[in-house]
């Protein structure tokens, strides 16, 4: 079966336009294309809202089938509120020890409205709760909130349609049990789990803003699309501290698959050529290029040594920094203009001094020390040159020179 499935060979990378031509042969050959494929075919193109939009619209028109994923699918069929799927999923992701957790958390059988659902900030630690204990809690929220079954999704979004604020949050709530069997997948990629939810949660509320029960996709289908789109997004937006295009992250997340597979294979590391030859359409030239924009930024406060007694800072050598006697030399010459300079007259130093900018590095004009002095620039020229022709006396010439002739 053809796919557009993530392999250790990494296709060339299509347009919309060729990956169209592409759909409508499996979907005529398959009868139905695996969602999972289409959102893995498209992971290199940075699609905008209304490039979504227009891609359900031709996938409709078309008549082609998208099939959910095999885990949305069970996740949608079942009825069971104790998310019994989702739990054992957090239970990995979050793998911290419970022997402190807080009796009192499973006691508290209060219903939460959408508002407190959808912002995770109200499910922070506190105490002594264990990290995992935000996410048990959100699910045990979430899974008081029954499933809605798919006959009911067009009577819900007909009231949507009618401005029913009622039916919108019953269409989100039975839904968040989605976005976190869809953000378990992307642990593990620069952000919190905690954090992963909340962004899907902001692509569920997109898709029901969307939805359009005419066009007969299932609900969860569609929102699965903005849900994945808002994550992952989100994961080029703030996981980095130096923001990485959402196609270059892809093709970064490709290229450290490959690296791995190569690693498991070798038994070392591979070479950029090795690399390459895996990845059909780049260069190896590119692929050290991709490399370099993968380095992730280091702290320079970053602790060395079993004591944390010193940084990662103070091991790197400053190549603009002044040796001692760079230092020691610099300072004296100061000293020694400042002596040779104390032999003119008060105003003869000040304009040598504003003129060649000794005080703040910035060199004055003759027309700004003119306004300075209230006088014209022709009269501080001669002043300057006054100055100068005493400086070029061998009396103090010499002191400065023997500065230059080292």
């Amino acid at each position: 079966m053809e796919t557009y499935k993530r392999s250790g060979k990494v296709k060339e990378l299509k347009n919309l336009d060729e990956l169209k031509e592409d759909y409508k042969e499996i979907a005529k050959k398959n009868g139905s294309i695996a969602q999972k494929d289409v959102m893995a075919s498209l992971e290199h193109l940075d699609m905008s809202d209304d490039d979504m939009d227009e891609l359900w619209d031709w996938f409709n028109t078309e008549n082609i089938q998208i099939v959910e994923d095999d885990d949305i699918e069970e996740l949608t069929a079942t009825d069971d509120d104790d998310l019994d799927l989702l739990d054992d999923d957090v239970d990995d992701v979050e793998d911290e020890d419970d022997d402190n957790k807080d009796p009192d958390l499973d006691d508290d059988d209060e219903e939460k409205p959408l508002s407190s659902l959808l912002d995770l900030s109200s499910f922070s630690t506190g105490g002594n709760v264990q990290l995992n204990d935000p996410v048990k809690m959100y699910l045990k929220e979430i899974g008081r909130v029954p499933l809605l079954k798919p006959e009911d999704e067009p009577e819900i979004a007909k009231r949507i349609e009618e401005g029913d604020e009622e039916a919108r949050n019953i269409l989100i709530s039975s839904n968040l049990r989605l976005v976190v069997s869809i953000a378990k997948k992307y642990v593990g990629r620069g952000m919190l789990f905690l954090d992963l939810i909340q962004e899907g949660n902001m692509g569920l509320v997109k898709a029901v803003e969307k939805f359009d029960y005419t066009k007969g996709f299932k609900f969860s289908t569609y929102a699965t699309w903005w849900i994945r789109q808002a994550i992952t997004r989100a994961i080029a937006d703030q996981a980095r501290t130096i923001r990485i295009p959402v196609h270059m992250v892809e093709t970064i997340n490709k290229l450290t698959r490959v690296q791995r597979q190569l690693v498991q294979e070798l038994g070392r590391d591979p070479s950029a050529e090795e690399i390459s030859q895996r990845m059909e359409g780049i260069s190896p030239e590119k692929v050290r290029e991709i490399q370099k924009i993968a380095l992730e930024p280091v702290s320079l406060e970053t602790p060395i040594g079993e004591e944390d007694d010193s940084h990662l800072g103070d091991f790197i050598e400053d190549k603009e920094a002044l040796s001692p006697d760079q230092y020691a030399s610099n300072q004296l010459l100061k000293d020694e203009i400042n002596s040779v300079l104390s032999g003119l007259t008060e105003r003869e130093e000040k304009v040598l001094r504003l003129r060649f900018g000794l005080y703040d590095g910035r060199t004055r004009t003759l027309e700004e020390v003119g306004r300075e002095f209230n006088v014209t620039r022709e009269r501080i020229r001669q002043i300057e040159a006054k100055a100068l022709r005493k400086l070029k006396h061998p009396s103090r010439s010499k002191r400065l020179k023997d500065f230059f002739d080292k």
